[in-house]
C-alpha cells in the first residue's frame, strides 16, 4: 500500500510541476496558435535564475516572482523581435522556437555550467510528513496545492475578466473578434507575457522537484506536449487535468516499467487522440 501512495503522491507532485510549464503552453497556442517550443528552455532559464538569487539568500517566494518577471521580460524580447513578424507561418514559429530553446541552452551551459544543481525549497517546507503511511516531502505536497492555487486564479482570469473573455473568444472565433475592433495582436502580448511569466515562476516553484541542469528542458518538453495534447489544445482546465493524468502514468510508468517510461506515457496519449482528436476538454 505504501508503494502506492508514494506514486500517488509523487505523480500528482509532478503533475503540478507540469501544469505551471503546460498552463502558460496552452495559453499561448489555444489564443495564438504558436507552438512555443522555447518555452521549456523558459522554464529553464527560470530554474537557474532562481537558484542564482536562492544562493545570495534571497527570499525563496521573492526569487520566484522575480525570476517569473526576468523570464517575462525575455520572452517579450523574443516574441517582439522574432516571433511576431511571423507568427501566421506556423513551421516558420516552430523553427524560430526551435532555435531560440538551443540559444537558450547554451547560454544556461556557458553561465552555470553542465553539472546538476539541487534547488533548495523554502526553509519553511525543507522537512518531511508522514501521510498514508509514507514520508514524504512537505514541499512536493505544498507544490500541489500551489498548482491549485494557480489554475484557480488563471480560471478566475479567463472567466471573469474582459483579458479571459478576448481569450475565449479569440479561442472560439478570432477573425470575429478583429471584425468588432478588438486589438487582437495587443493581446497578443498581454497572452505571451502571461505564459513566459508562469514557465518563470514555474522554474523555481518546480526546482525543488526537478534540480536543476542541462538537458532539463528537452526532458520536460515531450511531457508538456503530452498534457496539451491529452487535455486539449487551449484548455486550461484539460492542463490541469492532463497534468495529473501524465504525472500519475509517469510516476508509476517509471515504478513499474522503467526501460518503458516515456511508452507508458505515449501509448495513453495515442488512445486519446484516436477516440478524442480534440483532447478530453478541447474545444476546437
Amino acid at each position: 500500500m505504501s508503494f502506492y501512495w508514494l506514486n500517488v503522491l509523487g505523480g500528482l507532485a509532478y503533475g503540478a510541476l507540469l501544469f505551471m510549464i503546460a498552463s502558460g503552453f496552452t495559453l499561448i497556442f489555444g489564443l495564438m496558435r504558436v507552438v512555443n517550443v522555447a518555452h521549456t528552455a523558459l522554464y529553464l532559464l527560470g530554474v537557474y535564475l532562481g537558484l542564482t538569487m536562492l544562493l545570495n539568500k534571497v527570499n525563496f517566494w521573492l526569487a520566484a516572482l522575480v525570476s517569473g518577471i526576468a523570464i517575462m521580460i525575455v520572452g517579450l524580447v523574443i516574441y517582439r523581435g522574432f516571433l511576431h513578424r511571423y507568427r501566421t507561418q506556423e513551421l516558420t514559429t516552430v523553427l524560430l522556437s526551435l532555435g531560440f530553446s538551443i540559444i537558450l541552452a547554451d547560454v544556461v551551459l556557458a553561465i552555470w555550467g553542465g553539472d546538476p544543481r539541487s534547488v533548495p525549497p523554502p526553509p519553511e517546507l525543507a522537512h518531511s510528513v508522514q501521510l498514508f503511511g509514507v514520508v514524504f516531502p512537505a514541499y512536493w505536497l505544498a507544490m500541489i496545492g500551489l498548482a491549485a492555487v494557480v489554475a484557480i486564479l488563471l480560471g478566475l482570469l479567463v472567466r471573469y475578466t474582459l483579458l479571459g473573455a478576448i481569450i475565449r473568444a479569440g479561442v472560439d472565433d478570432q477573425e470575429m473578434l478583429r471584425a468588432l475592433g478588438v486589438d487582437v495582436d495587443k493581446t497578443f502580448y498581454l497572452v505571451f507575457a502571461l505564459g513566459s511569466f508562469l514557465a518563470g515562476l514555474g522554474g523555481v516553484l518546480g526546482g525543488p522537484i526537478t534540480a536543476a541542469y542541462p538537458g532539463l528542458d528537452a526532458e520536460l518538453l515531450p511531457l508538456a506536449f503530452a498534457v496539451v495534447i491529452v487535455g486539449g489544445m487551449g484548455s486550461l482546465a484539460g492542463a490541469y487535468l492532463g497534468s495529473i493524468i501524465v504525472g500519475l502514468v509517469n510516476a508509476f510508468g517509471k515504478a513499474l516499467f522503467p526501460q518503458l517510461s516515456y511508452f507508458t506515457i505515449f501509448v495513453p496519449v495515442a488512445i486519446i487522440m484516436a477516440v478524442r482528436p480534440r483532447g478530453l476538454l478541447g474545444r476546437r
